[in-house]
């Protein structure tokens, strides 16, 4: 039986489809027998099992994506996480993000599970289907870690803002203008406040904090009643620090965000903040054994 023919338009038809290497594209043709639907499910299969070897792999860079329809919304807010900052500013790892958080707008979904399963109208494909193909053409782990979905409202304005891809966060206002919203938007990207007042703050959290403020004043050698008033105000600016209203204005240091919304006579519903790889602990790697290991393993 003569072999076939494996040419070079064969194997670059091959290579925009899958965006393998030129070499894994011609083995793949020739075991297919140079059939190119072949070709494409047996390498499709082969990106699956290094999806799989990848996955336990830490993603911890990546890229924030908002998507609106709207001022008035709806609106959602998605981290998808790869391995190294190289990749999240490749293009293929951008429009991943970028049309998956479309899809995931669009039919209002309600979870990781179910976005997964969502099939883009122009491929065809899943975007898990999708995802592992990125996968074994970029080498690393990507991942959807997180999206939520921010829904309209009336007489509720959003406010949006994206810090180089970074860090988003999704702001409602009731009785702002656009431009409010999106100057608290970019506030709460800069000072990034854990609640929107004071009085949401966990009490546990206010006690421990107290906790640490005493032990640090008790060597001060001032009376009881002093080191108490310290306490009190040390405990005053951490509420402020910690809450949304209690903050000094981003624009305007002079103003807090509470007397600024009391003054234009809005309010802040809710806020939503995204940061890549917040709360993932990356391992510390020892530069010089990472390079003698990729000696040994070239060698």
């Amino acid at each position: 039986m003569t072999p076939t023919i494996i040419t070079a338009a064969m194997v670059q038809a091959l290579r925009a489809r899958t965006g393998a290497g030129m070499m894994d594209c011609k083995r793949a043709l020739e075991s297919a027998e140079g059939d190119l639907d072949v070709a494409a499910e047996s390498m499709r299969k082969s990106g699956q099992i290094q999806a799989e070897k990848k996955s336990g792999r830490i993603a911890a860079e990546g890229l924030i994506v908002i998507k609106s329809k709207s001022a008035t919304g709806p609106a959602v807010i998605l981290e998808v996480n790869c391995e190294t900052d190289f990749v999240a500013r490749d293009e293929n790892f951008k429009q991943f993000a970028e049309k998956t958080a479309q899809g995931a707008l669009d039919h209002q979904i309600a979870n990781i599970t179910s976005l997964l399963d969502y099939q883009f109208a122009d491929s065809g494909e899943s975007v898990e289907k999708t995802r592992e193909a990125l996968v074994a053409k970029l080498g690393e782990n990507i991942q959807l870690r997180r999206f939520q979905i921010v829904t309209a409202q009336a007489d509720i304005i959003l406010g949006s803002y994206v810090h180089r891809g970074r860090i988003g966060t999704i702001v409602q206002l009731k009785g702002g203008d656009e431009q409010l919203a999106k100057d608290l938007a970019l506030h709460i990207i800069a000072n990034n406040p854990a609640v929107i007042s004071a009085d949401e703050i966990a009490e546990q959290i206010l006690a421990k904090e107290r906790e640490i403020i005493m032990a640090q004043s008790q060597g001060s050698g001032k009376p009881q009643a002093v080191i108490e008033k310290m306490v009190e105000g040390r405990l005053n600016k951490f509420r402020d620090e910690m809450s949304l209203l209690g903050q000094a204005f981003v624009k305007d240091p002079n103003v807090r965000v509470g007397q600024l919304l009391e003054s234009t006579g809005a309010k802040v519903i809710s806020f939503v903040r995204f940061a890549v790889g917040e709360g993932i602990e990356k391992p510390i790697e020892d530069f010089a054994e990472a390079v003698m290991a990729q000696v040994k393993n070239s060698s």
